[in-house]
């Protein structure tokens, strides 16, 4: 049976925000304070992924995108923590207090793919919920291809299958132009003008702010534009690449969407249906933007929660 829960509508709006156009009130959850939260590391092919890790139950891995770290999902993994799971948390590699290996091919595909591989044998798991967000949905979509045996459920935020983004990257104006921020990334040097200070201003609660901005100093910013450079679709209209060759998703798959998001176009996500075998939910929120894990905090962590719940 194959279920669609649309909240709002089905329209362009726009995979792997520009700050510029990504303003998101981040505000500290009051419950954020009461997290015990455990320091963990795993290693894929000696590169040291560090995870955080609450709570005991079923796995639930999350993997953050650009520019983030593991405290972004703090208000859910205490939320997936109280109702009886395993929240883990993963700082990307590149970022904070993960390895950040030299060079684009350290940040192909298979590489990030194999980080939450890694991070799920750590925790003696054979298979996890996988929750991701921005560069973290796309690894989350990658994983679930690559590697079926890992996942047995999706919770996607912001990025759309691959299929649906390089359809909008062919054909949809507002997604090419919402990408353009993208292809200046993928540019030599792109990193040179950044700064830890920058990279958290989408931030607005300070004292969240101060651990971002910490966060990115230790961070290499060369890394995270190399997530662009090895992954990010090639092309626009008629050059943009054709629709990558993707197994289908065989597992219950959750999709949530700020309609207000310039960067990741809201349409990419119609017929994401076609490419999942399993149950299909998908929630729209018009009020929210990129980080819509911020900007409607008590939604999607009630939403994650309850979806979760019913598939127990």
């Amino acid at each position: 049976m194959r279920r669609l829960l649309i909240a709002g509508a089905l329209v362009a709006a726009a995979a792997l925000a520009p700050l510029s156009a990504q303003a998101a009130p981040a505000k500290k959850p009051a419950h954020a304070a009461a997290l015990k939260l455990e320091d963990h590391y795993a290693t894929n092919n000696g590169v040291k992924i560090h995870y955080v890790a609450e709570g005991h139950g079923p796995l639930v891995v999350m993997v953050h995108g650009f520019p983030d770290y593991w405290a972004t999902w703090k208000p859910l993994m205490a939320t997936l923590a109280a109702d009886g799971y395993r929240a883990v948390a993963l700082d990307n590699r590149g970022y904070n207090l993960s390895d950040k290996p030299q060079g684009e091919a350290a940040y192909a595909m298979p590489n990030l793919v194999g980080d939450v591989a890694a991070v799920v044998g750590a925790e003696g798991q054979k298979n996890t919920i996988l929750i991701g967000h921005d560069w973290g949905a796309s690894i989350a979509w990658n994983t679930t291809f690559a590697r079926p045996d890992l996942v047995n459920k999706l919770i996607i935020m912001a990025v759309p299958h691959p299929a649906g983004l390089a359809r909008e990257m062919a054909t949809n104006k507002a997604q090419q132009a919402g990408s353009n921020y993208a292809r200046n990334f993928q540019k030599e040097g792109s990193e040179k003008s950044m700064t830890a200070e920058g990279l958290a201003r989408w931030v607005q609660d300070p004292k969240e702010k101060a651990g971002y901005i910490e966060a990115f100093k230790r961070s290499d910013f060369g890394a995270m534009m190399n997530y662009y450079r090895a992954n990010y679709p090639k092309g626009v209209g008629d050059t943009a690449a054709p629709p990558p060759a993707t197994p289908p998703v065989t597992v219950p798959v959750l999709v949530i969407h700020g309609m207000k998001d310039t960067a990741l176009n809201a349409a990419g996500h119609n017929g994401t249906w076609d490419h999942v075998t399993a149950d299909t939910t998908i929630l729209m929120i018009p009020t929210a933007g990129h980080f819509v894990q911020h900007d409607a905090e008590a939604l999607v962590n009630r939403t994650v929660k309850d979806w979760l719940d019913a598939r127990k």
